[in-house]
């Protein structure tokens, strides 16, 4: 089976790889001019496939291979620019995912090494709302199946990364019945985003379905109410100013970031206590992030290095992780002649409640990688972690992975 699964991913790689010609090329780039006409006439589509082959070489719950895949398409509408309803948009987010569970059969990590690793392979709407804005698009109102960590909890820079934390934090996507509304899953949602006239702060908050999608049926887009669901609110005030560079500089070409933001979330059903002993209580907590652009290459605004970090903590007696921490960097253009090349290295520590009597009281992830951008629609991206302590267990080897994703966008 081992076998198997790395001859398919080799074949794909090589298939991917032989994309690269310039017949394939001047393909991709007729095939991009129509989607650009399309965005003139509002409607804006889009497809991104995934392919990751990860191998465990020490440590871990055992060593070995495995090969995942996410593929998603993406629609949005300009109802202005087709109907004439002023500032009202359409947006749609299809993925099926497909492989084998990496993390689960061989690492044992408390959530994840890979951020396509889903609990069950399907295909599903992740998200499916209409939004409307007022006040010149100070204020927007969004409705529909959505998921917040598209737009709560964010930080840009950290989005380079493999590893699930980099894009949801652990301590809240391990919260809820069900997880709350992130990756791979939405829920019913009502959003509401304000922004100052000059777009340097802003103030959002979301309530959704308490449970997503339906929990006795996995495959497939399901909306189900169930009682004892309640509900998930989440707020986040940040401050995001639009950033300046030097005249002489290309303005449209700098990839500058400064943002700051607190954020509180909260369900609003009440769960059991981890010591099982304690009366039912509410599961709810806080965070900071903030991303900074820390040095431009003198010329070349849209290379130079940049920096995150993010911390938030849950409440200890209901959730099995009271805080999480994470910090990383990121260099856009670090070798010379490799200008679209991002380079990267993080780390997150999760700690564990002291109410969930676990072997150890953290688990330490490392990561570092290297995006190779071959062509605007082909990136290669290898990619190696180290963790510590997987799954909070004593018994369970720190693992050693190397890994490589190969990314199609159109």
């Amino acid at each position: 089976m081992l076998s198997r699964r790395i001859k398919f991913s080799a074949i794909l790689l090589n298939a991917l790889l032989a994309i690269g010609t310039a017949s394939a090329n001047e393909s991709v780039d007729v095939l991009n001019n129509t989607l650009s006409d399309l965005r003139g006439q509002g409607v804006d589509l889009g497809f991104t496939h995934k392919s990751d082959v990860l191998a465990v070489l020490d440590g871990g719950l055992k060593r070995g291979a495995d090969w995942m895949g996410h593929t998603e398409a993406r629609l949005g509408i300009d109802l202005d620019k087709i109907l004439g309803w002023s500032s009202t948009n359409i947006y749609l987010h299809y993925h099926s995912d497909l492989g084998s569970k990496f993390n689960r059969d061989r690492v044992g990590a408390v959530v994840g090494v890979d951020n396509i690793e889903v609990a069950t392979n399907t295909a599903q709407f992740y998200q499916a709302w209409v939004q409307k804005g007022f006040i010149k698009d100070r204020l927007s109102i969004l409705a529909g199946i959505y998921p917040i960590d598209s737009e709560f909890y964010v930080t840009d820079t950290s989005a380079l990364f493999i590893q699930p934390p980099y894009g949801m934090s652990n301590e809240l996507a391990m919260s809820g019945r069900a997880g709350p509304p992130v990756f791979p899953l939405g829920a019913l949602a009502l959003r509401i985003k304000y922004k100052t006239e000059n777009e340097n702060f802003y103030l959002m908050g979301a309530l959704s379905d308490g449970v997503p999608g339906d929990p006795d049926h996995h495959h497939g887009t399901h909306i189900k109410l169930g009682h004892g669901d309640g509900t998930m609110s989440i707020v986040e005030l940040g401050y995001n100013p639009h950033s300046e560079i030097d005249v002489d500089q290309q303005k449209e070409s700098a990839e500058l970031f400064n943002k700051t933001a607190i954020g509180f979330w909260r369900y609003s059903a009440k769960f059991d206590a981890l010591d099982g002993i304690s009366s039912q209580s509410h599961s709810g907590g806080a965070y900071i992030l903030s991303e900074r652009t820390l040095w431009v290459e003198p010329g070349h605004p849209s290379e130079g290095l940049a920096g995150f970090m993010r911390f938030g903590v849950a409440n200890a007696s209901i959730n099995p992780l009271d805080w999480t921490a994470s910090l990383g960097m990121r260099y856009h253009g670090l070798i010379t002649g490799r200008d679209n090349d991002i380079a990267g290295i993080a780390v997150t520590v999760n700690h564990a409640s002291s109410y969930l009597h676990a072997s150890e009281s953290q688990e330490t992830n490392f990561e570092a990688t290297y995006r190779l951008q071959l062509r605007p629609w082909l990136a290669i991206q290898p990619n190696f972690q180290y963790i510590l302590h997987p799954g909070l267990n004593t018994n369970i080897g720190n693992a050693w992975i190397v890994g490589v994703r190969t990314e199609l966008t159109i």
